[in-house]
């Protein structure tokens, strides 16, 4: 009865403030609150957001407890691991809330998260095959070189880029080294400039999706070019919906969230990234047996 007359409460600092008893109340029923049904993987400068966002507008899926329109992670597979599935349960609509979207759609309800660094955290694919290995998988993938660029562009505007692209680039090897050794020798490490400052290495798709093409069956796994997100987002939002098994609801007017405007990226530099990226392009291609026609 408490959660339900903080629902109501408008002003931002209320929930704020309301916020620690949802988290108390989520963690004392966790046992009535299923683990998600999908998962959005990534990639980073992908689309993830606008795509989470679009699929929770569905009838039949049902926000993140306590129902925060922004939630969209836990950070549980790659950064709380160690609070255990309990904790991971609590955060997510309990068999009751389902129970109500049933019976007032006629279909069952579900739920999710979305998190850009789980495809390419070394730790995540293990920890999601353990805890829900029906789980459905979401995957967008942008063409590497725009991603690169929009990937740089979103840390230059956080504060926290302070170098110019090229020297970033070349900075890369050196800000990334010992990092990924280090997450898998102390599970409950957090590297921030494994997440943030892997501009080139998270482009290199197949190196990490190939893991969980290899985890996970192939009904599990729905792959989105994100540029058909960005063209037709209607269109894309319903194929979404077919796979996870949802009735067929058109989207509303789509908004494309977390835009960052970036300047035309130098040419010569342009080609150098296609360059790098066309062997990786082909392996993932090859791989997946589609062709996602980006311009390298």
């Amino acid at each position: 009865m408490l959660a339900q007359r903080l629902k109501h409460v408008a002003p931002d600092w209320a929930k704020e403030a309301s916020r620690p008893v949802f988290r108390a109340y989520g963690r004392a029923t966790y046992a009535q609150r299923p683990l998600p049904e999908f998962l959005i993987i990534g990639t980073k400068r992908g689309g993830t957001t606008s795509m989470f966002k679009y699929v929770n507008r569905h009838p039949n899926v049902l926000p993140m407890w306590p129902g925060v329109e922004n939630a969209k992670k836990t950070h549980f597979f790659d950064q709380n691991w160690d609070r255990g599935t309990a904790w991971y349960r609590a955060h997510f609509p309990s068999l009751a809330q389902r129970d109500r979207v049933e019976e007032r759609t006629g279909a069952p309800a579900i739920t999710g998260e979305a998190a850009p660094y789980y495809m390419f955290h070394p730790l995540v694919l293990d920890r999601v095959r353990q805890t829900i290995p029906d789980v459905k998988i979401i995957v967008l993938l942008r063409n590497p070189v725009d991603r690169i660029w929009s990937h740089y562009h979103e840390r230059v505007n956080a504060g926290v880029e302070h170098l110019g692209f090229v020297e970033a680039l070349a900075a890369e090897d050196e800000r990334l080294a010992g990092e990924e050794q280090r997450i898998r020798s102390e599970p409950g490490y957090y590297s921030e400039r494994h997440d943030f400052c892997s501009y080139q290495a998270r482009g290199r798709y197949l190196e990490h999706l190939g893991p969980w093409l290899d985890a996970f069956y192939p009904r599990q796994l729905h792959i989105v070019r994100s540029e058909d997100l960005y063209a037709d987002p209607q269109k894309t939002v319903v194929e979404v919906q077919r796979f996870l098994g949802l009735p067929e609801v058109p989207p509303p007017t789509p908004h494309r969230y977390n835009y960052v405007p970036a300047n035309r990226l130098d040419p010569a530099v342009r080609t150098q990234l296609a360059d790098y990226y066309r062997p990786h392009v082909a392996a993932l291609e090859a791989r997946l047996g589609r062709s996602f026609d980006w311009e390298l």
